[in-house]
């Protein structure tokens, strides 16, 4: 064979061709492959249920992601700088009450007394079916719990992302209502399981919750008290805490309803406001000044009176602090005007 400088060139082009052409192909193959595995996976989301929230009261995905401890929760101790309990502005004084022939007021008797976290700082308290339910405050400390009433013993619970500052509770069927102080968010928590449901958004801070059977109750810090549709988590309503006089009754806080009451721990104060929800006028104070005793104030670091819960099945009363060591059954003594 004759050698010919042209076709052998020409032969050196056509291989140079094909492999350029081969090494696209791979270098395509490989960029899908990529783009495949980077690309986000997306699930469908299961139908709601018919009784689960509209979809205008509840938050869009993301959802805040909540860390479950399946066991006893394990709570940190207060640090020595903590953060401060709410604080409003412009809020009036609250005096101690005095008993008038219209506005009674009621002291205690200590019927029991039992244990209780004294890392809690207790925002929300409730009592169901022989369990007590507490939410718990301080940003990086927040929780939810349930609690043997017995022992004091966390028997499960959940700790709210650091950012959020947990508020007031309500149970209402299954669900469990969960409030945050500046962070205009609550919490829809599956009252067994613990499994987060949905949030909601409202205006202005969350101080306290409670729930008539029908309806959320809603405490800002403020002398009003709101009113939620549970299946939607909007305002429906809305009613301004006044006094005998006429005077506003602010710093309205941790909500208990109690016998078509509504009572509320009056922030900063050993106060129980009593009060009637349809008109919010006030109906009585309840002084538990001195409760908790000045030997355990002298042992620990406590803060103010907050948490009412009411067994409605037998009538007891239950009352606690933030950073208690003890939780308290009480009876009520009206004072004689």
């Amino acid at each position: 064979m004759l050698y010919h400088p042209f076709a052998n060139r020409s032969l050196l082009l056509t291989l140079l061709a094909v492999l350029l052409l081969a090494l696209g192909l791979t270098a395509c193959q490989s960029g899908a492959a990529l783009s495949t595995a980077t690309a986000p996976a997306v699930t469908a989301l299961p139908a709601p249920s018919p009784d689960a929230p509209q979809a205008s009261a509840v938050l869009p995905s993301p959802a805040p992601t909540l860390a479950f401890t399946a066991t006893a929760l394990a709570v940190t101790p207060p640090a020595a700088a903590v953060a401060p309990s709410q604080t409003p502005t412009a809020l009036p004084t609250v005096g101690a009450p005095a008993a008038t022939a219209t506005v009674p007021v009621y002291t205690y008797r200590t019927v029991n007394v039992f244990p209780h976290d004294p890392t809690a700082f207790t925002q929300g308290l409730v009592y169901q079916d022989g369990i007590f339910y507490e939410g718990t405050g301080l940003r990086g400390q927040s929780t939810l719990r349930k609690v043997d009433p017995a022992t004091g013993q966390v028997l499960t619970g959940i700790r709210l992302p650091d950012e959020f500052f947990g508020e007031g509770i309500a149970i209402l069927g299954q669900r469990l209502y969960q409030l945050t102080w500046q962070e205009n968010t609550g919490f829809i928590i599956d009252k067994d399981s613990f499994e987060l449901l949905g949030t909601w958004r409202y205006e202005g801070e969350g101080w306290g919750l409670a729930t008539d059977g029908q309806q959320l109750i809603m405490s800002d810090g403020t002398n009003e008290l709101r009113f939620l549709d549970p299946s939607t988590l909007q305002e429906v309503g809305r009613v301004a805490v006044v006094d005998a006089d006429g005077q506003p009754v602010a710093r309205l806080n941790e909500l208990e309803w109690v016998e078509g009451e509504v009572w509320a721990n009056v922030w900063q104060t050993d106060l129980i406001a009593r009060i009637d929800p349809a008109s919010g006028r006030l109906l009585g104070w309840i002084d538990l000044t001195g409760l908790l005793p000045d030997e355990d104030r002298a042992v620990q670091r406590v803060d103010v009176l907050n948490g009412i819960a009411y067994d409605a099945a037998t009538g007891r009363l239950f009352v606690t602090g933030k950073w208690w060591p003890k939780l308290f059954e009480i009876e009520l003594v009206e004072e004689t005007p």
